[in-house]
């Protein structure tokens, strides 16, 4: 989503702007400014999640990548992760020469745990977790060795901007994430009733931890709260246990557009426990929406929260059902709230997140020729 907006943000200034990502099949096309070149994946690419995938042939398309490089002569190449796409990109910098900049999208090393901690959860407690943290590690150390390619590095928080910084040895920048307030606000609301609605956007999978809304839910039966009920919206592998357990939810698939947008504006709290996000788009969304979220103190999303003024931090299950029991039982406190959250979104324009962008694509420019020249006068010497 952030990089379809950086391309809409490109072509709306005029901006020249070549973009390589992988497609249904090859082709290529101009839309105003912005040049596609859309790369078919083999056979043997093996799913990632939903609309995820790698292809371990995909370096067959390098030529086709080269040729456009060469004629389009760009000042500046950005990569967008561990993916295969990229690896393309920064093996064509290094032999072109040309400025690399790497933005970090996805904490593939808490993904990467969370998964294999599912696929051996047959495991003794103590064996898994030894497991599962060897190979966090393990995924982040490779991912700090890959991002030491780019010259610069954009993150989408502090957290990570100062990680990269520190394992890199590069400039790391600030490279948030906006929130169109008029697709997603409060007037899309359709429900008025007396139910408060909790709701869940996001893919249904083990990293993103959705079986702690169960959780939450039991806790709050069991000190005998009522009037509420779930909204989830997506789609993933655990759908099929959320609809088991969770004793009053609506589950709506995969939703965009309009119907997202009345989604979210519908919900009154969004409780959201994803320890895995750099940064969590669709906790700024709630917020936009007048949806008041409790996020996890780990990962992205805690940096969107003002805690106790427009959402809340949670770092235990005790503290997700002590926040959302609090709202429930105080109405005027979750109304108050949903206004804070609402105004906290309206300073947050893309359009700002992608001048930041551009500038740290000048430094990255910068960097390069002073590098050339500081080796040109190494020559000399």
């Amino acid at each position: 989503m952030t990089c379809q907006r950086l391309t809409d943000f490109a072509r709306r200034n005029d901006f020249p702007y070549l973009v390589v990502h992988a497609g249904k099949k090859n082709d290529r096309w101009d839309e105003g400014s912005v040049r596609y070149l859309s790369l078919k994946r083999s056979p043997l690419s093996f799913a990632l999640d939903e609309e995820l995938a790698y292809d371990p042939l995909f370096h067959r398309h390098t030529g086709k990548v080269l040729r456009e490089l060469v004629e389009f002569k760009p000042d500046v190449l950005h990569i967008t992760g561990l993916n295969d796409v990229s690896i393309i990109g920064a093996y064509l910098a290094w032999k072109l020469q040309m400025p690399l900049i790497g933005s970090w999208h996805t904490n593939v090393h808490e993904f990467g745990a969370q998964r294999l901690r599912r696929i051996f959860k047959f495991l003794p407690q103590k064996q898994l977790d030894g497991l599962v943290g060897f190979a966090e590690r393990k995924i982040l150390d490779g991912a700090v060795l890959y991002y030491k390619m780019p010259k610069v590095v954009l993150s989408p928080n502090q957290e990570l901007v100062d990680l990269l910084g520190k394992g890199t040895n590069r400039s790391s920048f600030l490279m948030g994430r906006g929130v169109d307030t008029d697709v997603f606000t409060p007037e899309r609301r359709t429900v008025n009733d007396d139910i408060v609605r909790i709701g869940f956007v996001g893919r249904l999978r083990a990293e993103k931890n959705v079986r702690r809304l169960v959780d939450v839910e039991s806790e709050l039966i069991k000190r005998g709260r009522n009037g509420f009920k779930f909204l989830i919206v997506g789609e993933g592998n655990e759908r099929e246990f959320l609809q088991r357990k969770l004793q009053s939810a609506e589950f709506t698939g995969f939703l965009e557009g309009e119907q997202l947008s009345e989604a979210y504006a519908n919900m009154d709290i969004f409780l959201f426990p994803s320890e895995t996000d750099a940064f969590g788009n669709v906790a700024q969304e709630a917020t936009a929406s007048g949806v008041v979220p409790i996020v996890s103190d780990k990962g992205g999303p805690k940096f969107i929260v003002k805690h106790g003024e427009t959402g809340f931090v949670a770092s235990s299950l005790e503290d997700y059902a002590d926040y959302t029991a609090k709202l429930l039982d105080d109405r005027d406190l979750l109304n108050s709230m949903r206004v804070a959250a609402r105004e906290s979104s309206l300073e947050k324009s893309w359009d700002s997140i992608f001048e930041g962008v551009y500038r740290a694509y000048d430094e990255t420019i910068r960097l390069a020729k002073s590098r050339k020249s500081k080796q040109g006068d190494d020559s000399e010497t």
